[in-house]
């Protein structure tokens, strides 16, 4: 595994789907990311954020599911990554998973976990995987 893996941020879009600007509310927002390292290519995820009224953060973990198009060790193809990430003002902590069945092309069998963690637009991650 190289220490070059990260991601970068090249787009979010984020709206409040209930709830008030100050008080409890939940967003989704819409993201998309470059991969470098293990995973080369590009994506796009949806997060279901929540908000609370006293610390702006929930607190909570969020869900998300990413689209992953590129390469994993140089096999081409697709696959999801089903996110569960921490969010406060001081960065993010995700822990993510392949979804089983979601690999296609030479990513078909493909499973794999990782984790992620920055407080800047480029993130560095893990990324343990098999391919069958």
């Amino acid at each position: 595994m190289s220490n070059d893996n990260a991601y970068t941020m090249t787009g979010w879009d984020e709206r409040v789907v209930a709830g008030g600007s100050e008080g409890p509310r939940y967003a989704h927002a819409h993201a998309t990311f470059t991969y470098t390292g293990v995973i080369e290519g590009s994506s796009v995820c949806d997060y279901l954020l929540y908000y609370d009224e006293r610390t702006g953060h929930g607190g909570q973990r969020a869900p998300g599911f990413e689209r992953v198009e590129g390469r994993v060790a140089g096999r081409e193809g697709g696959f999801v990554i089903r996110h569960d990430v921490a969010y406060t003002d001081e960065g993010i902590s995700d822990r993510f998973t392949v979804v089983p069945g979601s690999g296609t092309g030479e990513l078909a069998g493909l499973s794999g976990s990782g984790t992620a963690s920055s407080a800047s637009e480029v993130v560095p991650y893990t990324f343990d995987y098999r391919l069958d």
